[in-house]
């Protein structure tokens, strides 16, 4: 069961908690949709109703999807003081007479964000953005510590919408998928450069563009548009050559390419910030394997 729909679920006991409200009900149904803009705007809206004073719900939604578009560059852009905003409403609610009904009734939603803030946080460290990893980490420290971590099973990797059958393509191409490999070992120890893209330093789209690029590629520029454009192949068939796609919690975040045979254990070359180009086995890493979001290939 994917974490939206565990989370709707969820939504409808806990419906059974607080009053029947149809404007309410739909910041619930919107939220666990990851309608995030869309709560954000409808939540402002309530709080000017005077009808609904009695709930704290309008400024726990805000709050949730403040917190939840604070983690996208642009919109954070527009909104610079949407993180602390949504601090502050956060915090007032937590010290309400009514704060242990509402938190235990959307417990789920909250240990969810607790989770994905803390992976944002891990993300701006891994990048070397201190001052930006210091601010997410106070707000964590400050107001989540005492919030649970539920044990529920993460979203399955993305299927393989695709029409055509992989097995017509898996194994294609293998002198192809041997010539990259090599083209991104020759590149180990060049460091990490943010923007990178060339042999003096990669960032980790920039370090598979290059590599791509050797092989008679062009792919976008930024992870998540390389991860859009790709055929995308599941787990089980993924094998050298294909690019394997992370997430911090707040779009893919992370790229690498594959050099292990399909069906082996998977290992990727890729740039890290803290090490530049080198070879990590992915499912000995805590770190990655959380955040493998899922594959997709360039070549076909």
């Amino acid at each position: 069961m994917t974490r939206s729909a565990i989370i709707f679920l969820f939504l409808f006991s806990s419906i059974e908690l607080m009053a029947q409200v149809p404007a309410f009900d739909k910041l619930e149904l919107l939220y666990s949709q990851e309608h995030y803009k869309m709560v954000y705007r409808r939540a402002n809206r309530l709080l000017d109703v005077p009808d609904y004073d009695y709930s704290h719900l309008p400024e726990f939604y805000k709050a949730l999807s403040g917190f939840r578009l604070s983690q996208d560059q642009h919109w954070s852009l527009r909104h610079p003081k949407a993180l602390e905003e949504s601090a502050e409403l956060f915090r007032a609610i937590k010290h309400s007479s009514d704060s242990k009904r509402l938190f235990d009734a959307h417990i789920i939603e909250v240990s969810f964000l607790k989770r994905d803030m803390i992976a944002w946080a891990e993300d701006l460290k891994r990048r070397g953005k201190k001052a930006e990893f210091e601010r997410i980490y106070k707000v964590i420290s400050d107001l989540f510590d005492d919030i649970p971590d539920l044990d529920l099973q993460p979203d399955p990797i993305e299927k393989d919408t695709s029409d055509v059958e992989e097995d017509a393509f898996i194994n294609a191409y293998g002198k192809e998928r041997n010539e990259l490999v090599e083209y991104a070992k020759n590149q180990l120890g060049v460091p990490y450069l943010w923007a990178g893209n060339e042999p003096t330093g990669f960032d980790c789209s920039g370090f598979t563009s290059y590599v791509m690029r050797q092989g008679g590629k062009e792919l976008p520029r930024r992870a998540v548009d390389q991860y859009d454009k790709s055929r995308k192949v599941k787990q089980r068939n993924a094998q050298k050559g294909d690019l394997v796609f992370f997430d911090s919690g707040s779009g893919i975040s992370h790229v690498g390419m594959l050099i292990s045979e399909r069906g082996k254990p998977l290992v990727m070359i890729h740039a890290s910030s803290s090490n530049g180009v080198i070879i990590t086995e992915i499912e000995q890493s805590d770190y990655w394997l959380k955040r493998l979001k899922g594959f997709g290939t360039y070549v076909y």
